[in-house]
């Protein structure tokens, strides 16, 4: 097995939830369990903060025109239900069961259809950054994923790969992209990207920043990022990390 670990930047107005937790920067929301199958969506949610904000962040689940995790950026017809489970003064954990209808995707459905089943899901919303991480199997297609992804979402909200890696007794394995594979453009993109706190934790310059401070049109430097990162996992996904005489392969 594999893991992914990857972020969603939303920047204001696409995403309700993040909008909700941008307004109280000490509040979190994780997931305790999320599952899917082809035509559905359920998870429970573990939420913690000021009362305030808890206070929020149920009105967020609660009356949102549809569920969060839909990439749709306007109401598809799912027919979706979320319910309290349990609230106390700093705590707050929601169930939620949304039914697809053929227009919906969201990141589990994209994952099955290109990483295969026996997925684990693990999410955490903080501020406008919602974080993924996907445990899938070794010969999943990560770059049918990311290329799916990229595809469902607005330009105006950012996605950062944070790791990758083969999943050991020690849960790390080693890759180094192999030289000549990225365009000049693309290394000086990721390389003015990294040297700026893109990839930093948390981020300090979003691209659009970015592209002002290097004098490229947005998109232009979003194309030779993504670009660049698809060709990183393409090759991290063609590595393998494990020898065939590891008694643990």
């Amino acid at each position: 097995m594999r893991e992914l670990v990857f972020a969603l930047d939303y920047d204001p107005g696409w995403n309700t939830l993040a909008d909700t937790l941008a307004d109280f920067p000490d509040a979190r929301v994780r997931s305790l369990s999320l599952h899917a199958t082809a035509d559905s969506l359920w998870r429970v949610d573990h939420a913690t903060g000021s009362p305030d904000a808890l206070s929020a962040i149920e009105d967020a689940f609660l009356t949102a025109d549809y569920y969060a995790d839909c990439l749709a950026t306007e109401p598809c017809g799912a027919d979706s239900e979320t319910e309290v489970l349990d609230e106390t003064d700093d705590t707050l954990v929601l169930y939620t069961y949304w039914q697809r209808t053929p227009v919906c995707t969201s990141i589990p459905h994209l994952a099955l259809e290109h990483l295969g089943d026996g997925l684990l899901f693990e999410t955490q919303h903080e501020q406008r950054r919602h974080t993924w991480r996907i445990i899938h199997p070794e010969d999943a297609d990560i770059h049918g994923f990311f290329d799916a992804l990229h595809a469902e979402l607005s330009a105006d909200v950012n996605v950062e790969i944070i790791r990758l890696t083969g999943l050991s007794a020690t849960n790390t394995a080693t890759f180094s992209a192999e030289e000549g594979t990225l365009t000049r453009e693309q290394r000086e993109a990721l390389t003015a990207a990294v040297h700026h706190g893109f990839y930093n934790t948390p981020r300090e310059i979003d691209l659009g920043e970015l592209a002002e401070e290097l004098g490229l049109p947005r998109s232009t430097l979003t194309y030779r990022v993504r670009r660049a990162e698809a060709e990183i996992i393409k090759q991290y996904m063609n590595h393998d990390p494990v020898s065939p005489s590891d008694p643990t392969s």
